[in-house]
């Protein structure tokens, strides 16, 4: 269908530093709290449940887990099949098998 779509769970207090710059995502948040930082801008921005925002320029950030268990539902283009490994920039490598 062209996209993956995911459940993830960010842990309270967890800090992870993301780029996909081989991926586009769009997330939507349905429990918990945390924030997201654009490392191109520096602009922060609060994520609680409901939030939907989405990563449409292979956008380098960095999520933060906030006071409680962030769950997250993600749609990936091109999908993501499970067999990526997070790279030393934080991004997912293409999947060797597409």
């Amino acid at each position: 269908m062209g996209f993956s779509f995911h459940e993830t769970i960010i842990p309270a207090g967890a800090e992870l530093n993301l780029w996909y710059k081989h991926h586009l995502e769009a997330v939507y948040c349905v429990a918990g709290n945390g924030k997201i930082l654009d490392k191109a801008t520096g602009e922060t921005h609060e994520i609680t449940d409901g939030t939907l925002y989405a990563l449409d320029k292979h956008d380098q950030h960095t999520l933060y887990g906030g006071t409680e268990d962030m769950r997250l539902i993600c749609a990936f283009n091109p999908p993501v099949t499970g067999r990526e490994v997070h790279d030393e920039d934080g991004a997912y490598l293409p999947d060797a098998g597409e």
